[in-house]
């Protein structure tokens, strides 16, 4: 309900002043690993309501002056033209997308480094593009026995083989456009190369979820078990923390198996680990700025059930499996919650059920929820949002924003000349026509500024609803979720 449980000021001054006493406690010299999204945190902003999605670039920019930016991408994921299934676009056109954002926010990218490479012509013309447009390229290799042959990893034949990058301030962040890009092992050759010559450097990690300091089975922790359920993450308590400390420590299960080979290869390095345990090698101040853990729990839950449907709609269309579907219903028994937990769900399947038609509901930030049904001249989801905006403007529902005269000749264009076999007006040509009348009519003009109150609203739909109306409902930040059918039985639908 737009309820705050998150100090985002006080996260951003924390993850600072960690940094940067972990910088000067290594003598001045960080390398500092980046997991997760930088710009687009919209994850945690759900979990964490308060957490401003662009807050890791926002503590970035507190510390603009002493940092620089690597990004690194895997040669074999360019090759296979590997796809952000969130933005769409491929990993390679993203590095170009993050350099131009990095710079809009004034904070430096030094370089990009190519790890896994083999000569492969698509990364070797991607090398190329860089280097015209003025960006320095390294190249990182495959290591045989990558990671368990520590011996052969730290030598010559190993991190030796790869380019050092030339770096100029004390923290250098090491991100990428996704997981799998060897962000990790980047750092761990650049230590390799740093010790060589004589420069003392560290390593640490920043990734949010799990947060540490948070019980194993909270729910913003479960939340994210929920997230990468496609990546087989599993939270666990940190043994290496529990032993070395006494205090239990939540991180996941990855980083928990790959520390003994961490430390072995810090004390191959440096003679000796600077790290006790995968804990030790975080520094995330997020579960220090929650002020409103009983926000945030029920924020989490419903995440969760989000991600609940949002699977069951991925294998519904070809994109998901049972096993990511039976993940999540294990970490909802875990959360002690039901669908039944999501009200809109109640409210939508009630308003189709009663219409035999598909319907949406929409949860405004005070409770209010309000529905809307499929019709010849709206299809469900487009209904809804103008009942929204009427009951977030004040206006009566009774009052029609756009008269039959409006919406019919849309209609008609649509299938009589654009092709169209559907005439009912998506959400986007809703808001446009919405936005034409409001130059005339004093409650379409209040109708259209309520939509940016409609940021943090929760919606459901009884079924899944075309590419247009999710994207609408993204960028107008409404929490969708719909049910796993089609509104007919074809067997191709546009995503």
């Amino acid at each position: 309900m737009n309820t705050i449980g998150f100090d985002n000021d006080l996260y951003l001054s924390l993850q600072s002043a960690m940094i940067s006493q972990r910088i000067d406690s290594f003598g001045g010299k960080l390398y500092l690993e980046f997991g997760g999204k930088l710009f687009d945190d919209f994850h945690a902003s759900r979990v964490l309501p308060g957490f401003m999605p662009d807050s890791k670039i926002r503590m970035l920019k507190q510390l603009k002056d002493r940092a620089e930016i690597v990004i690194v991408i895997n040669a074999d994921d360019i090759e296979k033209n590997k796809v952000r299934g969130d933005l769409g676009i491929t990993y390679d056109l993203d590095v170009l997308r993050l350099i131009d954002a990095f710079r809009g926010n004034e904070l430096y990218v030094g370089s990009v480094v190519l790890t896994h490479y083999n000569g492969q012509a698509a990364a070797e013309a991607f090398c190329r593009r860089l280097e015209n447009l003025g960006v320095t390229v390294y190249h990182h290799y495959l290591i045989e026995g990558y990671p368990l042959d520590v011996e052969n990893i730290v030598s010559e034949n190993g991190f030796g083989r790869n380019d050092f990058i030339e770096t100029t301030r004390p923290l250098v962040v090491i991100t990428a456009p996704g997981p799998g890009s060897g962000k990790m092992a980047t750092c761990l050759s650049q230590l390799y190369h740093e010790n060589r010559r004589g420069i003392q450097a560290g390593y640490a990690k920043f990734e949010t979820f799990p947060i540490w300091n948070l019980p194993l089975k909270h729910p913003v922790n479960l939340a994210y078990e929920a997230a990468t359920a496609d990546l087989d993450d599993v939270n666990m308590i940190d043994p290496f923390h529990l032993e070395a400390y006494g205090v239990a420590t939540v991180n996941y299960n990855r980083d928990i198996e790959i520390f003994p080979v961490l430390q072995a290869m810090f004390t191959q390095i440096f003679g000796d680990s600077p790290y006790k345990s995968p804990t030790d090698m975080g520094v995330n101040m997020a579960g220090k700025c929650i002020i409103d853990d009983e926000v945030c729990q029920n924020a989490a839950k419903q995440e969760i059930i989000r991600r609940y449907y949002h699977a069951l709609c991925d294998k519904r269309i070809g994109y998901g499996s049972d096993e990511i579907i039976s993940k999540i219903r294990l970490v909802m028994q875990q959360a002690k919650i039901t669908t039944d937990d999501r009200a809109v769900v109640k409210a939508a399947l009630e308003r189709a059920e009663s219409t035999d038609n598909p319907a949406v509901a929409i949860e405004l930030n005070d409770g209010r929820i309000v529905t809307g049904k499929t019709t010849d001249l709206l299809g469900a989801a487009s209904a809804a949002l103008l009942n929204a905006l009427k009951a977030q403007g004040g206006i009566p529902k009774e009052v029609l924003l756009m008269s039959r005269d409006i919406i019919e000749p849309i209609c008609h264009l649509k299938t009589a000349h654009l092709g169209n076999h559907n005439p009912r007006l998506h959400t986007d040509e809703v808001l446009i026509a919405l936005s034409i009348c409001a130059g005339t009519d004093p409650l379409a003009e209040r109708a259209v500024k309520a939509l940016g109150e409609l940021a943090g609203c929760e919606a459901h739909s009884t079924v899944i609803l075309s590419p247009v109306d999710s994207a609408i409902f993204k960028k107008l930040g409404i929490q969708l979720t719909c049910e796993p059918r089609h509104q007919s039985k074809k067997l191709f639908h546009r995503r």
